[in-house]
């Protein structure tokens, strides 16, 4: 496999890139991506985070590699590995399922019914042109990914309501689609019906944050970090009265 070339990167963007650092040590480096930076694969001239990650090499050596991804307008925490073994230990363990993700996401119209639970429905990928969306289906479809989600809710109101989630698999859009299809699609989500205006108040975007990762860290022990949904989240939920 060809190594990436390095990408030519302004200062603006090297100081765009050093700010989002949470945590970082010999093995890994986490940032707090912004809504509405791709992890990968974006289209145009804006530069996605992995290659952004150029920020970081130093001279003749590698770049922080990512080990996951998350969707272009959802906020949180990522984790990189600054070493070729730090990203074998840390790929290994994640498709092993030894990674725990907790997310934060605002529904509509209300809470779910029951308030926690566990959501177990195959998705199946649909490409639509140059879009890509995930659709339940049954679990023998011929295209079918097992795909479960837990979910508890924190707080609602007249509305809305603010949920914690967990995936237990990883699959693309999982979250979105798993809550649109018990009825509470995420606000600001129009792909999957989500409502761009709750209790009369604009949605700014997809309100889903990946607010705690906790994995087994390749210097031993496992490691959490943390990142509190950022201004306009914090904003609408308090504004919705859910915090």
């Amino acid at each position: 496999m060809k190594a990436p070339q390095p990408v030519q990167l302004s200062a603006e963007e090297v100081a765009f890139v050093r700010g989002l650092v949470m945590y970082e040590d010999a093995d890994i480096l986490a940032l707090n991506k912004p809504s509405g930076l791709s992890s990968q694969g974006g289209r145009g001239q804006v530069h996605t985070l992995d290659e952004l990650l150029w920020a970081f090499a130093k001279p003749g050596k590698a770049r922080p590699r990512l080990i996951h991804r998350l969707d272009r307008d959802t906020s949180g925490v990522i984790l990189t590995a600054k070493t070729k073994p730090a990203a074998g230990f840390l790929g290994k363990a994640l498709m092993a399922r030894k990674f725990s993700k907790t997310y934060l996401a605002i529904v509509t119209p209300g809470a779910p019914e029951p308030k926690g639970g566990r959501i177990d429905q195959a998705l199946r990928r649909d490409e639509q042109g140059r879009e890509a969306h995930m659709r339940p289906c049954p679990a023998d479809h011929p295209d079918a990914e097992r795909a479960v989600s837990r979910y508890r809710t924190l707080a609602e109101a007249p509305g809305a309501a603010l949920l914690e989630l967990d995936p237990e698999t990883g699959r693309m859009h999982q979250l979105r689609v798993h809550l649109a299809h018990i009825g509470r699609p995420i606000a600001g989500d129009p792909r999957y019906g989500g409502a761009l205006v709750v209790a009369g108040h604009p949605v700014p975007r997809l309100m889903l944050h990946a607010a705690a990762l906790a994995f087994p860290h390749p210097g031993g022990g496992t490691k959490r970090l943390e990142a509190p949904p950022p201004q306009d989240m914090a904003q609408m939920i308090a504004t919705l009265g859910l915090g």
